[in-house]
């Protein structure tokens, strides 16, 4: 067996682990040595301070030697074993829950001197350790730092601690990756070393320079694995797509306002990347409002000039349907534009799927569905993905694969995240990105009030109707709970109902989706003038009537997700305004988000607060959403070594670096089956 495959060996290899135990170490997630190396300590304890009987502290961890008088072991069922022990200052008593006899004896072994650890208690004038944790007639063995390490039920910390430590013993001498100036920042620290270091229970608390090792390792992993697909997509030779600037100017007099230069200048790289014979696989990031669309359009029909069709996906259906819209506005009549949705009929469906196959029909919009065996196109040459933030790096290298080698791929995403995210995430693909918005967009502009208030919101909603205009009301939960004290949306629907009569709708989760395109198609054609819904209405969609949004219990949202409720207003040209609801007792964070979210309307600000505030991983359900998250980095507290990586990658692509000797690092991190698909 090679060195790193002993790392990648079942954890049932390792002696002392037999079923029942293996069951125990899996419930945690760890089922490899890999995965138990990679297990940090979550805290440490120090025994090493020995006390007197007469010196103990009741509800302290406390360390003392004893000697062993007398045992007590009641013939009563269920009653607990006790030993009677002294050391001149005074008397305790050991305390024994499903315990045997046998294994007490031998801890214990009567008229001996035993060095004992445990949570100290106080019962009947006696001082107690209920079943010590730790009990050694070799007190150097006891009286020393202890790291604690997350476990479960029935994996006892000695035990875990012995099984590591036969671990750490065995642990292979691999060949290094890192090179010699990389290693010099890390004080040239082996990996086997800084694995040893990591479990070293006085280094709890130093993260010195064997840690940052450890994570820079894991970084350039993942950046790794994104640099070769990158390489694998740009290997692929394509057609260049021809085309001039007639169609963008025809687009510009159509649309009736300015492009932003972001907007233009993501044209630019899109355009650049078209005309290429490198296949593009580009991010296209903006943030809510800022006009992403349009740029797809734009893209779409110059693709369309040069020969080729698009296929346009959206993730819902009114979505595809607003897509298709814009599209058939801004393009020529020369252009077939074709909607297939769940919606579509079956005479019209099998249409368009003939022509589509004939290279009738230029550009085709609708939902994942077109992405189904039985749609086939004649002569694919681009791929435009809306909102998918969920595709993680196998998903979108096989849909690079799929489209063909003459297909550009054209990822569009509306949360806005910080660049050390986006490097993580989005870190096999070139990226565009999209900050201003369009001149005649008005920034948001946002309020807090306190929920007793809530009739003077009511007030100020009657006076925007009255002005035409259409209200959002969202709420965290569907139904009433008496475990949450938070605003359902029924409930609150049922209030406002009272109020505005039949001029408002419901929308949650768990209507099916025809029930919710019928109630957004209400809103959207101003059949009711308020809409109370849960989250659901964060992807997207375009209500330009839509001009206030209610979002209650906001202190209950991430700022991110608040930011992208807020999103949904503010997409025409009127005065715009989100009321955030609030209880009166708000923790320092609910303070600081909802301060943040009045501040500010940029989305790219404030992702980097919010990550600051909850932590990569936690940020938009990144956790989640099946994306890879890391095992000990951090984007957020390890931002200078993405940096670093980022500086390497560059480094190894330049100089074309053969990245066999990285195959022990990315074995280790479960990277290399995306490896061996790209091989």
């Amino acid at each position: 067996m090679s060195s790193f495959n002993y790392l990648l060996s079942d954890i049932n290899s390792i002696k002392g682990i037999g079923t029942k135990t293996e069951k125990l170490y899996k419930k945690k997630n760890i089922n490899t040595i890999f995965d138990l190396l990679y297990s940090l300590p979550r805290n440490s304890t120090d025994r090493s301070n020995l006390k007197k009987i007469n010196e103990l502290q009741i509800g302290k961890t406390q360390t003392l030697t004893v000697y062993v008088k007398k045992y007590n072991f009641p013939r009563i069922r269920n009653l607990p074993n006790k030993v009677l022990c002294e050391d001149g200052t005074g008397i305790i008593e050991c305390v024994f829950f499903n315990s045997y006899e046998g294994y007490i004896k031998k801890i214990l072994p009567l008229n001996s001197e035993v060095t004992i650890s445990g949570k100290i208690g106080y019962f009947k004038k006696k001082y107690q350790i209920i079943n010590p944790t730790h009990t050694s007639q070799d007190q150097n063995s006891i009286a020393k730092v202890f790291n604690n390490y997350s476990l479960t039920d029935g994996l006892s910390e000695i035990k875990y601690r012995k099984i590591l430590k036969q671990v750490l013993e065995n642990i292979p001498d691999l060949d290094e990756w890192l090179n010699e100036e990389l290693l010099k920042k890390f004080n040239n620290i082996s990996w086997k070393n800084a694995i040893i270091e990591l479990h070293k229970p006085e280094n709890f608390k130093k993260k010195g320079k064997f840690l940052s090792r450890l994570i820079f390792d894991e970084i350039i992993s993942n950046f790794l694995i994104n640099s070769k697909i990158r390489k694998s997509v740009k290997k692929i030779k394509k057609n260049k797509k021809i085309f001039d600037d007639k169609s963008f100017n025809e687009i510009k007099k159509k649309i009736s306002y300015e492009l932003t230069d972001d907007q233009l200048n993501s044209i630019k790289e899109i355009n650049k990347d078209l005309r290429s014979n490198e296949k593009m696989f580009r991010l296209l990031q903006g943030d809510v409002g800022s006009g992403k669309t349009i740029v797809s359009l734009i893209s779409s029909m110059n693709v369309i000039k040069s020969g080729y069709q698009v296929g346009l996906m959206a993730p819902t259906e009114i979505l595809a349907k607003q897509h298709f819209n814009l599209a058939k506005k801004i393009f020529n009549t020369d252009v077939d534009v074709k909607l297939l949705t769940s919606k579509t009929n079956r005479e019209e469906k099998k249409d368009i799927i003939k022509n589509l196959y004939n290279d009738k029909v230029d550009i085709l919009i609708g939902t994942h569905s077109l992405f189904q065996e039985k749609i086939v196109f004649k002569n694919l040459g681009l791929i435009v993905i809306d909102e998918q933030q969920k595709f993680g790096v196998k998903q979108r290298k096989k849909l690079s694969d799929k489209g063909g080698k003459n297909c550009d791929i054209l990822v569009m995403s509306a949360t806005p995240i910080p660049r050390t995210m986006i490097m993580t995430i989005y870190g096999d693909m070139d990226v565009s990105i999209i900050r201003e918005k369009p001149m005649h967009r008005k920034p948001v502009k946002t309020y807090s009030k306190l929920e007793s208030k809530i009739m003077d919101v009511i007030k100020f909603v009657q006076k925007e109707i009255k002005n035409k205009n259409q209200v959002f009301w969202v709420c965290p939960l569907i139904e009433e709970s008496k475990k949450i004290n938070n605003q359902s949306a029924i409930k609150r629907f049922e209030h406002l109902e009272k109020i505005f009569k039949k001029r408002v709708g419901l929308l949650h989760g768990s209507l099916n989706a025809d029930d919710k395109e019928k109630i957004l198609n209400k809103f959207l054609n101003k059949e009711i003038d308020i809409l109370v819904s849960t989250t659901v209405i964060e992807v997207g969609i375009d209500f330009p009537n839509a001009n206030l949004i209610i979002i209650e219990n906001s202190n209950k949202f991430g700022l991110s997700q608040l930011h992208q409720l807020r999103g949904r207003v503010g997409r025409g040209t009127k005065d715009s305004y989100c009321i955030l609801l609030f209880k009166s007792s708000l923790s320092e964070n609910a303070k600081k988000r909802i301060n943040i979210l009045k501040s500010t309307n940029d989305g790219f600000k404030i992702s980097e607060e919010d990550m600051k505030l909850r932590g990569y991983g936690d940020l938009l359900g990144f956790k989640q959403s099946g994306l890879q998250t890391f095992r000990i980095a951090d984007p957020v507290l390890n931002e200078n070594l993405f940096l670093v990586a980022e500086k390497e990658i560059k480094r190894i692509e330049a100089k074309n670096e053969n990245l066999d000797k990285y195959l022990p690092l990315l074995k280790m991190f479960d990277r290399a089956d995306i490896l061996n698909d790209l091989v």
